[in-house]
C-alpha cells in the first residue's frame, strides 16, 4: 500500500496535516471540486436505524472502526485491488467483510464464502471452488 511516490492520478497533497490528531484519526476528504481537507472519521458516523424485528446479531453499530474498515473495503473493491484485514480475534473483521459482500455490493459480484480450518487441504479447497463454478463442458467453466 505504501509507495515511495504517489501514483500519477493522485498527485501531491498541499494541505498540512493537523497537529492535534494522528494519521489514524482522520482521512483526506477530496470533493469533486475544490482543495479538499483532512476530515475526522467521526464525521462519517451515521445514526443507526433498524426494524424492531431485526435480530441483535445482524446489527452493526457504527463506530470509528466500522467507518474505517468499510471505507477501505470500498476503495479496494472499486479499484479491483486485493486486500487482507488483520487484527485480534473478536474485533469484527469477518462481520464487516461479510456485511459488505452480502448487502453492499453491486449486482455484478457474486459472493462466495469458504471456511478454513487447520485440517483444510488444497484438494478440499479446490473441490469447494470447483463445485460453485458452472461447468459448460470439459475444462471450460
Amino acid at each position: 500500500l505504501l509507495a515511495s511516490k504517489p501514483p500519477p492520478t493522485v498527485g501531491k497533497i498541499d494541505l498540512p496535516f493537523p497537529e492535534s490528531v494522528t494519521i489514524y484519526d482522520c482521512m483526506f476528504d477530496k470533493p469533486t471540486s475544490g482543495r479538499g481537507r483532512w476530515a475526522n472519521w467521526t464525521e462519517s458516523l451515521k445514526a443507526i436505524q433498524f426494524d424492531k424485528d431485526t435480530k441483535l446479531s445482524e446489527i452493526i453499530v457504527p463506530t470509528v472502526d466500522t467507518v474505517r474498515y468499510t471505507y477501505l473495503m470500498d476503495l479496494f473493491v472499486t479499484s479491483n485491488t486485493a486486500c487482507l484485514f488483520v487484527g485480534p480475534t473478536g474485533t469484527g473483521k469477518s462481520v464487516y467483510i461479510k456485511d459488505k459482500l452480502m448487502n453492499r455490493l453491486e449486482s455484478q459480484y457474486v459472493p462466495f464464502f469458504i471456511n478454513f480450518s487447520a485440517q483444510t487441504t488444497a484438494n478440499q479447497l479446490q473441490s469447494m471452488i470447483m463445485g460453485k463454478l458452472d461447468k459448460r463442458r470439459k475444462g471450460v467453466f
